[in-house]
């Protein structure tokens, strides 16, 4: 039985938008970065969050206990970091059930509350971040600067020290190579697009990240409302492009020939099922698959990935188990 988590649905402007995602980074006052703090402060930093969220809903996580692929299978789904994984020793971990939290501790700053929603919904999920900051905040002490607003270990974080970013499925504008132009001209706006895994990650499956650069000197309110403009614009240009291109019996022909490859392949190996699915996400999109629901291809997106797949099966496997394994996953599930 699949557990519901917040990936497996599609949420607003779902055809375009995946996920939203807002990010706050906050470090506590009179205590060293992690990068330079002791064992023992990191210790005391943790229980100091770990009782300051003992009247939330989340639970604490026991990294030590996690085998290697279920932490990376966190990263693919978002949970977590990749830096988050490459040690765990005196880090922790406060999620909720559906994961649409996460609160790492002791990562590049002593906290990072994280929350997630599906489609475009920037507004609730930062009031949801801003509750848990609150709550944090009533108990503890951070480092902040009535000028420089609060101070994260890296000076591009400072101000609101918030990330608000969307992945966004733009298959049609990459396909028209204008994804090129249009990252030229975020950057000029205060924002930034990326692959999939944030800065230097490739866009598997014609999904970007789109997300704020300018922390210092803008409210959270300003930022979150910038975003959603330049957004709102990104979404129309797509869908204009699919209507164009599916005008193209090629196109469409690549839809169905991706949905008969996924049926029946009994191999596939991560990037091509990232990019057969995005072709059925258009195909879902502009209502070519009626039968095909685009919640089945969010929940899909994630658990075709390596550590995902084998997290799923509850063992380590080989890259060409993983192609069968994922094979199976896709034909199970379409």
């Amino acid at each position: 039985m699949k557990k519901t988590v917040w990936y497996r649905k599609s949420g607003k402007e779902g055809d375009v938008v995946i996920s939203t995602r807002i990010r706050l980074a906050r470090n506590l006052l009179r205590f060293p970065f992690p990068d330079f703090a002791s064992s023992e402060q990191k210790e005391t930093i943790l229980d100091m969050v770990s009782k300051s969220l003992a009247s939330s809903d989340l639970k604490s996580v026991n990294l030590g206990k996690l085998e290697k692929r279920e932490l990376l299978s966190m990263v693919e789904c978002h949970r977590i970091s990749p830096e988050f994984v490459e040690y765990t020793e005196n880090r922790g971990l406060f999620t909720n059930e559906d994961e649409t939290v996460s609160i790492m501790v002791n990562e590049e700053d002593h906290i990072r509350i994280q929350v997630m929603r599906s489609g475009l919904d920037l507004k609730d999920a930062y009031k949801e971040a801003d509750k848990l900051d609150d709550l944090l905040e009533s108990q503890l002490e951070y480092a902040f600067d009535k000028r420089l607003g609060y101070l994260p270990q890296c000076p591009t974080n400072l101000g609101t020290a918030m990330r608000a970013s969307l992945m966004m499925h733009l298959p049609a504008l990459q396909e028209t190579g204008k994804i090129h132009l249009l990252s030229g001209t975020v950057s000029k706006l205060g924002l930034v697009i990326r692959g999939l895994y944030g800065e230097g990650s490739r866009a598997e499956g014609a999904v970007y990240q789109l997300s704020n650069q300018v922390t210092l000197g803008i409210s959270e309110k300003e930022a979150i409302e910038n975003l959603e403009g330049i957004a709102s614009q990104i979404i129309r240009e797509e869908r204009n492009a699919r209507k164009e291109l599916c005008q193209n019996p090629v196109y469409e022909d690549r839809v169905w020939r991706s949905m008969g490859v996924l049926k029946t392949a009994r191999l596939l190996s991560h990037e091509e099922c990232s990019n057969l699915l995005s072709n059925l996400r258009i195909g879902v999109a502009l209502g070519l698959l009626p039968d095909i629901s685009m919640d089945t291809l969010c929940g899909l997106m994630c658990d075709i990935q390596p550590a995902t797949i084998m997290t799923l099966c509850g063992k380590d496997l080989e890259a060409n188990e993983r192609d069968v394994k994922r094979a199976e996953l896709v034909r199970e599930r379409l």
